[in-house]
């Protein structure tokens, strides 16, 4: 255990064990540092359950569970301390993100956070690295948290007032009030920001993250929203993730990604800057052949499809283009440091430990097998004619399926992750349609419910 860097935080007396569950939910338990100290970095148990609740509290039913939920009705797994994560959260506690193992000492295959690791060593075992970022966008509210719950989520007010566009500065200061304490936040913590700025729906800001190795840049992406939902309570406000929650312009969690080997960039192309290089169209292939699969990891939820409005912004079709933001992956061809590729499906309600992971098992194949991707999409990839260009999965059921039909995916990250995955998204599918009251066409006070706090 790192006991000498928990010793130097002398003001602390309770640690804060977390990850992450399928759903993106930080969860897990306060330690004293008695204790966290006593368990020599072995970990917690937590009942499985932590990972077989859905968003409403309730078991998640009517799939085969994996063997470390056959051994009882409830049993344990453990949630082991990373502790090169461990910092002082707040005066008198510290924090640190861990990895779920079974009871036997066994990676549980479900875990995000080990799904990502595992897809990561691969590519190392290649003489790969990556570098990874997440633009975090998220709608604040002029009302608490309490307010909102008691208004259902319903006729909330953006923070920042109604009018504007995106990108500018007049905005009312109670907006870069929050804004300014979020990046305080993040400089105490040692989370890397780049950017923040006005989004395109009113109260909607975004959050440019600094790239890091995959795993790290999860772990900013986890940690940034946990800060943001306790600056927006401490100064009474409230704040969702949710993909989309009015009619205006949804929320996006865009990924960029590059890959490098020991002789830099390999999406960079020297010979011809302006054009993408054979293992970037070799990744893009990968990519491409299974981002039908994928889709129910960028876009987890009910209410993430709801986001994908021709011409507003997120993509509506499975192409990729040149410095095309209408496409579902842009490939940005700048400089050797700059380049590279942008995935912009995921929404802002989506798990970044397991989309990310996601979306590097696609490149891996493509880079393994070679695969050559279909031409950049040159044009305006929305309101196309229909059967002109394969559409993104029109909801959580189609997405289930297709990813149900690959088996590409499967081979890099495990038929338990996989499995256990269409097994919860099918509850969520299970549960919209028999516990709503709704019309498809409008947003449903169970997604607010479901969704408003936790997504």
């Amino acid at each position: 255990m790192n006991s000498d860097r928990l010793s130097a935080m002398a003001s602390v007396s309770r640690v804060r064990l977390e990850a992450t569950n399928n759903d993106g939910v930080f969860m897990g338990k306060t330690l004293s540092a008695a204790k966290y100290r006593a368990g020599g970095g072995k970990g917690v148990a937590l009942p499985d359950l932590a990972l077989g609740l859905d968003l409403n509290n309730h078991s998640a039913l009517g799939f085969g569970y994996p063997a470390w939920r056959r051994d009882g009705l409830i049993t344990d797994i453990v949630l082991r301390p990373d502790e090169d994560t461990l910092v002082e959260w707040k005066p008198g506690m510290a924090s640190v993100i861990g990895d779920l193992w079974t009871l036997q000492g066994e990676p549980v295959g479900a875990d995000p956070r080990q799904a990502l690791k595992r897809i990561v060593a691969a590519y190392r075992e290649r003489g790969l690295s990556i570098q990874a970022c997440v633009e975090i966008e998220a709608t604040v509210f002029e009302e608490s948290v309490h307010q909102a719950r008691a208004q259902k989520y319903q006729d909330l007010t953006p923070l920042g007032g109604t009018a504007g566009a995106a990108l500018v500065h007049a905005k009312s200061a109670d907006y870069t009030e929050y804004l300014e304490a979020v990046a305080a936040r993040f400089d105490e913590i040692g989370i890397p920001w780049e950017a923040w700025s006005d989004e395109a729906a009113t109260g909607q800001i975004e959050f440019n993250i600094a790239p890091a190795d995959p795993v790290t840049a999860a772990d900013y992406w986890a940690r940034a929203r946990q800060i943001m939902r306790e600056v927006a309570y401490s100064l009474g406000r409230s704040v969702t993730f949710m993909s989309k929650w009015s009619a205006a312009y949804g929320q996006g969690a865009h990924l960029n990604v590059s890959v490098s080997d020991e002789d830099g960039n390999i999406f960079f192309n020297a010979a011809a800057p302006a054009e993408p290089s054979e293992r970037m169209l070799h990744f893009l292939g990968g990519v491409m052949g299974t981002l039908e699969a994928s889709t129910s990891f960028a876009l987890p939820t009910i209410t993430s499809y709801r986001r994908l409005m021709e011409l507003e912004g997120p993509p509506t079709t499975q192409t990729w283009g040149v410095a095309n933001k209408s496409c579902a992956v842009r490939a940005v061809l700048a400089d050797a440091a700059a380049t590279r590729l942008e995935y912009r499906l995921p929404a802002a309600d989506s798990n970044m430990y397991s989309t990310l992971a996601v979306f590097l098992a696609g490149g891996l194949l493509g880079l393994d097998e070679k695969t050559t991707p279909p031409p950049a999409f040159d044009g305006m990839a929305w309101a196309l004619a229909p059967g002109s260009v394969a559409p993104v999965p029109k909801n959580l059921y189609d997405a289930i399926a297709a990813l149900e039909a690959d088996d590409q995916l499967r081979k890099y990250l495990g038929e338990e992750f996989i499995d256990y995955w269409i097994g919860l998204r099918r509850w969520e599918w299970l549960s919209f349609h028999t516990e709503a009251d709704r019309d498809d066409a409008q947003l449903s006070v169970w997604e607010f419910q479901r969704y408003f706090e936790l997504a």
